[in-house]
């Protein structure tokens, strides 16, 4: 059962250091707060060092890039590695530009990461950029449904054996697979991409999730993506007549805070491939 992870971020309340985007920020360190673990954000190199070796695990999202922000991406995530913290990345926009994709695939190249998380696009462009797959094989990796699950499933596990990570492939169905076994999860609302961000803030709740539950990072991360889609799930069914998508945000985020370990248990819709 997976809201034993949830407790346990509850009980640990990892500190999390995110260098994340600027449009997202806020609600990240909302959520991370909801979920029990304690947020901070630091984005100057110098700073971003220093803040990172006091933490748990260090998020790294690259969907509002700059020269400096790059910097210290990079800084952040070797003195990570080097004092053993967990790492995940979210390649916001991968595929999009050069600068984007050309960053994405070097922190992968130099920074080994425990979770990377992205939708299909961004992962088939690791994918490609990283030299683990061929073009013609990777053209089949543009969604998950139920007509290509075998195919990405493999795809997955693929890039998980390649790359040394865990791979969270998140879309309409969420794939979370390490090299051997994938949970393929069901949870969520199509609404939940009318909001900008439900991405961002699940990249932050899987690193409290791996940094909280470090012996068992796989079934953690198919934990903390079950719970922010049961969480879209539910907030959905509260919305009254007259309420949008910013008080959809609101109602997700208060969701998770007023998730349990029963609640994840009972609603989580996945199986184990």
């Amino acid at each position: 059962m997976l809201g034993k992870y949830l407790e346990n971020v509850r009980k640990k309340s990892p500190l999390i250091h995110n260098i994340t985007n600027y449009v997202t920020v806020n609600d990240v360190a909302n959520v991370l707060l909801a979920c029990g673990a304690s947020p901070i954000m630091a984005d100057e190199p110098d700073d971003a060092v220093e803040i990172t070796a006091i933490c748990n695990g260090l998020n790294i999202n690259i969907g509002t890039l700059n020269s400096r922000t790059i910097e210290s991406m990079f800084k952040a995530g070797k003195k990570a590695r080097e004092l053993g913290h967990f790492l995940l990345l979210d390649p916001v926009g991968a595929g999009a530009s050069k600068l984007r994709t050309d960053t994405a695939v070097n922190l992968m190249k130099e920074i080994k990461f425990d979770v990377i998380r992205g939708n299909a696009s961004e992962i088939k462009t690791l994918v490609l950029g990283s030299g683990t797959t061929h073009g013609v094989d990777a053209d089949k990796a543009d969604a998950v449904s139920d007509e290509n699950l075998s195919f990405m499933i493999d795809f997955v596990k693929g890039f998980a054996k390649n790359s040394g990570s865990i791979i969270a492939l998140t879309g309409a169905v969420d794939l979370v697979a390490d090299a051997e076994k994938c949970f393929v999860i069901r949870n969520g609302r199509p609404e939940m991409g009318r909001i900008t961000g439900t991405g961002c803030q699940l990249s932050g709740i899987m690193t409290a999730f791996i940094a909280a539950n470090p012996e068992n990072k796989l079934e953690a991360s198919a934990s903390a993506v079950c719970l922010m889609g049961l969480a879209g799930e539910i907030a959905f069914k509260n919305l009254q007549s007259g309420e949008g998508n910013s008080t959809y945000r609101n109602k997700i985020i208060d969701t998770v805070y007023n998730m349990s370990g029963k609640i994840l248990d009972e609603g989580a819709k996945y199986e184990v491939r």
